[in-house]
């Protein structure tokens, strides 16, 4: 009797891996953190969220509903990411047996390295100036104070001390805004005293976000 071979059946072709639903929510997140960013909350479409993020404009909306529930989410994305990039700072700080100015030195710093993220520095100034609306003006407040609190409650500053790293924080996020790099670049005499003063070790990141914001490619319109 001759030998019969039995071929097992192949294998179907893996399909292509599909992008998680969390990981697209993250990317649109990103995509609506810049777009909010550079046009404001009322600049700003569901739309032009879309197409930054690659997807379509229902997929938006079918996964965050309203403009306002995703400006709400990226609001609170970016003061999570605030806070556990200060929370991390001072736990470092502790660590190497620092205290006082030395940790508030260092949280700076922290807050300084975000300077590359203008979108999320952005929105929170977009959030911050719609005090007026009963439920992003209400989620923004919040936020400022739980920041407020951790630099009071868990970094031990004063409410002076703190009030100081707020402000400086506030004019960091201003000259973002007003893209007042653009004018150190261009030699303005001010622009450079103002920036040096205020960003002694940090001026780099802030001109080398700039110009590659500037340069990049495909920029939302």
């Amino acid at each position: 009797m001759s030998s019969v071979t039995i071929h097992a059946p192949e294998k179907p072709a893996e399909p292509a891996t599909r992008m998680r639903a969390q990981d697209r929510r993250e990317l649109i997140l990103q995509a609506a953190t810049a777009v909010f960013g550079e046009r404001g909350y009322v600049g700003t479409t569901t739309d032009a969220i879309a197409r930054a993020a690659g997807v379509s404009q229902p997929y938006v909306v079918r996964m965050f509903g309203t403009k306002e529930t995703l400006f709400l989410e990226v609001l609170h994305r970016a003061l999570d990411k605030l806070l556990t990039n200060f929370r991390r700072a001072l736990a470092e700080g502790i660590a190497a047996g620092e205290s006082g100015q030395a940790v508030a030195h260092r949280i700076g710093l922290t807050y300084a390295d975000l300077l590359t993220d203008r979108g999320l520095l952005l929105s929170l100034m977009h959030a911050f100036i719609l005090g007026s609306d009963p439920v992003i003006g209400k989620a923004a407040r919040e936020g400022f104070l739980d920041v407020y609190k951790f630099l009071r409650f868990d970094a031990g500053f004063s409410p002076a001390e703190a009030d100081v790293f707020l402000a400086h924080g506030m004019m960091m996020n201003t000259m973002v805004g007003l893209r007042m790099a653009d004018e150190y670049a261009n030699g303005d005499p001010c622009a450079i005293d103002l920036l040096e003063a205020a960003m002694p070790t940090k001026l780099h990141l802030l001109l080398d976000a700039s110009a590659q914001s500037a340069s990049a490619p495909g920029k939302t319109a």
